[in-house]
């Protein structure tokens, strides 16, 4: 019997990709014997107010003492790197969803509305980034308002009990807050970076997105097959007896190389609205991990 190389990965709660490949086989075709960290995951879509470098996604890169490979939006995973944690990698991207939702009592409905209020994010996450990028085309800077208040459960059960009038939701929190009757304002998508401990080999990486690639195709293929597996990622509060067909792709790789030119504008973009004070290092070769071999 032919020994496969161990990796640990932090499943990532907007796709369905790591629960396909290990329903599919992937992984063991590849060579990889895989430890899916789900309590990571959800403890990064459920944690509250904490502090960056302190957040659950932080964990293991500030410890040092597990290598994971991770994901987190474009901007954070190259301020991610920057701080010392990680390294991002280069080889290809995912594309996910963002959305911006108001509690229907709030009288909330457009994001001309959203002057002064603020809306409630994940600190250094897509949430927070997109949210900026969504209303600085709308609001005068001063009243662009955001507060932290934890993963993206924890934003909807925000949203659910009052704690905020406003919140940026991802997948798969967006189906449930339209099927809940959330006011949506806006809506677009962003670009995902894998997110990744420096030590973990690439040729362990290379398979790991080849498994991503065979797993991406599947979904394109046949998405009804594996719409159920959702309920992987929903956290324990969010649990229950959903409507998974209204919950779609979520996010979706591109397997394409993350240009210097677009890094350069993902730090001067966290430069503009001072996100990048954690940053030590922001060459591009230093924070890009090694090519995997894709």
């Amino acid at each position: 019997m032919t020994e496969r190389t161990p990796i640990r990965v932090v499943p990532h709660f907007m796709r369905l990709h790591e629960w396909v490949a290990l329903q599919e086989g992937f992984y063991q075709a590849e060579g990889l014997e895989p430890e899916h960290l789900t309590a990571v995951m959800h403890d990064v879509s459920s944690h509250g107010r904490d502090a960056y470098f302190e957040r659950p996604q932080d964990l293991p890169f500030v410890a040092g003492e597990i290598e994971v490979a991770n994901s987190a939006c474009e901007w954070g995973s190259v301020c991610n790197a920057g701080a010392g944690m990680g390294k991002f990698v280069a080889d290809l991207y995912g594309v996910a969803r963002f959305a911006i939702f108001a509690r229907p009592e709030s009288g909330i409905t457009r994001l001309a509305d959203l002057a002064g209020v603020p809306v409630g994010v994940g600190l250094m996450a897509g949430s927070h980034f997109t949210t900026l990028r969504t209303l600085e085309g709308v609001l005068p800077r001063e009243q662009v308002k955001v507060e932290n208040i934890g993963g993206p459960g924890r934003r909807l059960q925000a949203l659910r009990e009052g704690e905020v009038e406003v919140a940026n939701l991802l997948d798969p929190e967006i189906p449930v807050a339209e099927m809940e009757g959330l006011t949506k304002l806006a809506a677009g998508e962003f670009r995902t970076l894998f997110w990744v401990s420096p030590g973990i080999p690439a040729p362990a990486l290379g398979a790991y997105f080849r498994v991503l690639h065979r797993a991406d195709e599947a979904l394109r293929a046949n998405l009804d097959r594996y719409l159920p597996l959702w309920k992987h990622n929903l956290p324990p509060g969010l649990a229950g007896d959903h409507d998974w067909s209204r919950f779609g792709r979520g996010e979706m790789l591109v397997f394409q190389h993350y240009p210097e030119e677009t890094f350069l504008e993902t730090v001067q973009f966290a430069r503009r609205w001072g996100l990048d004070r954690n940053m030590k290092e922001e060459t591009y070769s230093e924070l890009a991990a090694a090519t995997p071999g894709l």
